[in-house]
């Protein structure tokens, strides 16, 4: 399953800790996240070799994992390095707990669990590149809907005017605007992406047309990035919003949303509240979607002009192997 050998997020940096495990899934997958006394995160299988206990019940004790059943401790990289019951055993290479590959980007631990046959990268997110703009992640939502259905519906323009009506988008202005959609080296591109919206941020006081242009860095991967209106403010700025999914099991995802803007009079909790309050108009309309998966047959559901870009993403997760989350 291709899925394995990418990079996904499980969780925030800031919830692993040197003193505790943290339970996390990925691709149906438990994992167990802890840190070493040196700082470095490390994503074990979530369960004792010995006999299965979950390892996340257990506890760091100096700067090992022990497990919670009979005390077996693990150093980084997974190795067995004490069993309690019999104290002068040394526990032979072979005695291992299976270790994932992660590293730690925007604010979030990133895990993958299997290396492929070439190298993969971690998505690139153009706003963290830009050093300016200010940094501010949202989230987690649990939300019963899979993956690739959650990144269609942050591809997906045609539907502001109903969903986010007064917000992003008004019924009075539905008419959607041709745009361009390529490829890309690891994805898809939209630009010139237009849509008038009565609040698109919030200081925003009069309705104006935004563009934007989608990106699709990754499966489960996807970045707004935000073009500022003429006479704008923010004119020079380009505000980006990154979207990063973690595939829990087929219909289910964690997700994290991470700004990166030229707003620095709102305080976070407020940038917060803003993308919280757009998110929670789109959770029941997804997880109301049938089927949960996403339909990669084009002839499974209907489209129109409008679905360029979610039809390009769909054509890319197949072309690419992608199976989690489709049919």
């Amino acid at each position: 399953m291709i899925e394995t050998t990418l990079w996904h997020p499980v969780a925030q940096s800031h919830e692993v800790l040197q003193d505790a495990p943290l339970s996390a899934q990925l691709l149906d997958q438990p994992v167990v996240l802890w840190r070493s006394n040196e700082g470095a995160v490390q994503a074990f299988v979530d369960r004792c070799p010995h006999r299965g206990a979950r390892l996340s019940m257990g506890r760091v004790e100096n700067g090992h994992l022990e497990c919670p059943y009979h005390g077996w401790q693990f150093a980084s990289g997974g190795q067995c390095i004490k069993v309690p019951a019999v104290p002068d055993f040394v526990p032979p290479a072979t005695q291992r707990v299976k270790a994932f590959d992660v590293q730690e980007a925007y604010g979030l631990v990133w895990v993958r669990l299997e290396q492929g046959e070439s190298a993969t990268e971690l998505p690139r997110f153009v706003g963290e590149e830009d050093e300016h703009l200010r940094k501010v992640n949202c989230g987690p939502y649990d939300v019963a809907a899979s993956a690739p259905r959650i990144i269609e519906n942050f591809l997906d323009m045609s539907h502001f005017g109903f969903v986010h009506e007064g917000w992003l988008g008004s019924r009075d202005a539905t008419a959607m605007a041709a745009y361009k959609v390529e490829n890309t080296a690891t994805g898809v591109l939209a630009t010139g992406c237009k849509a008038v919206q009565p609040q698109s941020n919030l200081h925003s006081t009069q309705a104006a047309e935004v563009e934007y242009t989608y990106e699709v860095t990754a499966p489960y991967t996807a970045v707004l990035t935000k073009i500022p209106e003429e006479g704008s403010s923010k004119q020079g700025w380009r505000e980006a919003i990154g979207l990063f999914i973690c595939p829990l099991t087929a219909d289910t995802s964690r997700v994290w949303f991470r700004l990166a803007v030229a707003d620095f009079e709102s305080t976070d909790a407020q940038l917060r509240d803003f993308q919280h309050t757009i998110f929670v108009q789109d959770q029941p309309v997804l997880e109301s979607q049938l089927p949960k998966a996403l339909p990669l047959d084009p002839r499974a559901e209907m489209h129109s002009a409008a679905d360029r870009m979610s039809s390009a993403y769909r054509r890319y997760l197949k072309a690419s192997g992608i199976t989690f989350g489709v049919c």
